[in-house]
């Protein structure tokens, strides 16, 4: 066999290994589908161990009105969500840090600094951040990203032995170097800013759902950028949407979800 061949091949049966590992994805609201090679247990697994340890590391709040806040509003996210995170186990954390940030694991691991806490002035704009990062756990983006990260690397790799059995070390650095970028720039951090967008989107289902107004995701970020202005980075080298587009976008889409807001926020009252 020519030697040539072998690394094409290598790649096919490594890829094809792969895909068989993957399965197929569908997002419970807005329908996209994609592969995912890890399974919810593994990813709940996780989500546990990396929240504890986040837990050890960081300073967890004793103010009693934080927690009861972040509490209150995530336990109604949670029902908006109902069985689209099979096999749950809610927990909402306030740290006490004044990072404007807020994260949620696999699991239903759920955690908000309190800085962030105080920016979020009213509980409409808290079930904003808080519905946006519970979406990222049911979309399981953390898996896809994953899966696309092995694809990468396992491409990468592939082309770098084809290309150094032809042209020699030297030409495979080369293409190393190319291929990391254009990967990033021309797949990584696209995908991640459309994760980021589809979070904002499911995000106001679940807070409309929750009985919280969507419009109020519009206010929030406009108080982000105000407290944190933007990144500095151009758009196609940054992991989220633009502020200014992204705001844009919340603004045209919140009014969808008005009724919805109307019809739900009866229910906690």
């Amino acid at each position: 066999m020519n030697s040539r061949l072998l690394p094409r091949l290598s790649l096919a049966i490594l890829v094809g290994l792969l895909l068989m590992a993957a399965g197929c994805y569908t997002n419970p609201v807005t329908g996209r589908t994609y592969a995912v090679m890890t399974s919810v247990g593994e990813e709940m697994k996780l989500g546990a161990e990396s929240f504890a340890a986040v837990k050890e590391k960081e300073k967890i709040s004793l103010d009693p009105i934080a927690n009861e806040r972040v509490l209150r509003v995530g336990q109604r996210i949670a029902e908006a969500v109902g069985n689209q995170l099979p096999g749950a186990q809610w927990e909402f954390v306030v740290f006490d840090s004044p990072e404007l940030n807020a994260f949620a694991l696999p699991g239903g691991k759920v955690g908000v600094y309190s800085g962030l806490l105080a920016l979020a002035e009213t509980d409409d704009e808290l079930a904003t951040v808080i519905s946006h990062e519970i979406s990222h756990v049911v979309a399981r983006h953390g898996g896809k990203r994953m899966t696309e990260a092995a694809l990468v690397g396992l491409f990468g790799t592939a082309g770098a032995v084809a290309v150094d059995s032809k042209y020699g070390e030297e030409k495979r650095d080369l293409f190393l170097l190319a291929y990391g970028g254009i990967s990033t720039v021309g797949l990584v951090l696209p995908h991640s800013r459309g994760d980021e967008s589809e979070a904002d989107l499911m995000g106001l289902q679940y807070a409309a759902q929750a009985g919280y107004d969507p419009a109020a995701s519009i206010t929030f970020w406009q108080k982000m950028v105000a407290a944190s202005g933007e990144s500095g980075l151009p758009t196609w080298l940054s992991t989220h949407p633009a502020n200014g587009p992204r705001i844009e976008d919340l603004r045209e889409a919140a009014p969808r979800y008005g009724a919805l807001y109307q019809a739900n926020r009866g229910r906690y009252k």
